[in-house]
């Protein structure tokens, strides 16, 4: 599955977990490193442009953090970063330099690249989201299957078994998830691809796509 490689989906450039993915052929291969990784590169980052809070949460002095947030380490927040009212910020994050998180939104194991938004009532856990890439209000990632078995990415007859228990969606850079969403354990969304607000999601999204249903994803022109 080509399309689902970290090579394919992301520009590295745009993200200070940069040099964690490139140990990685596959995303979700990363999200077992990511409360480590931090740990390690909170305390390398410069005093001068961040500030220590508390136990393990590393915060740019150039963010906007509301009072009423919580956050819980450890975690990273980049510069110019935006963490809003209520916002819940459960451990093993790392939010991109002027990435929002909006009010009343919940992460917890999460890769937010440079200038992600989730702005309005979003659930994103154990997930990662490329460049740009914008959740609409209300749209989740739902990381563990009903049944609870470990998550399968699925394409068509391709198919890939990740060993992984809890795993929700990985976006590509500029995704656009429409309001109402739900990406379903295991779902991959290539570059540059829109989804309909009320969709549920499942599987391999193509690059540059359209998905309207789960019977019609459309390139886009």
């Amino acid at each position: 599955m080509e399309e689902c490689k970290v090579c394919n989906l992301f520009n590295l450039e745009e993200t200070m977990a940069k040099e964690l993915l490139e140990k990685v052929e596959y995303p979700w291969e990363a999200l077992a490193q990511i409360n480590d990784y931090i740990l390690a590169l909170g305390e390398k980052l410069s005093p001068e442009k961040y500030d220590k809070i508390g136990e393990d949460v590393w915060i740019a002095k150039t963010a906007k953090v509301m009072p009423t947030a919580y956050i819980h380490g450890p975690a990273i927040i980049g510069e110019n970063a935006e963490v809003r009212h209520c916002a819940f910020i459960r451990g093993k994050a790392i939010i991109g330099e002027g990435a929002v998180v909006g009010n009343s939104t919940e992460l917890k194991n999460v890769i937010l690249f440079n200038k992600v938004q989730v702005p309005h009532y979003n659930y994103v856990g154990d997930s990662i989201l490329g460049y740009k890439a914008h959740m609409g209000a209300g749209s989740i990632t739902s990381n563990v299957k009903s049944d609870k078995k470990l998550v399968v990415v699925k394409n068509g007859k391709e198919q890939i078994e990740t060993g992984i228990k809890k795993f929700g969606a990985m976006l590509g850079d500029e995704v656009e998830v429409g309001c109402g969403s739900v990406l379903n354990p295991g779902t991959v969304v290539g570059r540059n691809s829109n989804i309909y607000p009320l969709s549920s999601v499942r599987g391999v999204v193509p690059k540059d796509s359209i998905y309207k249903n789960k019977n019609e994803v459309v390139e886009k022109r």
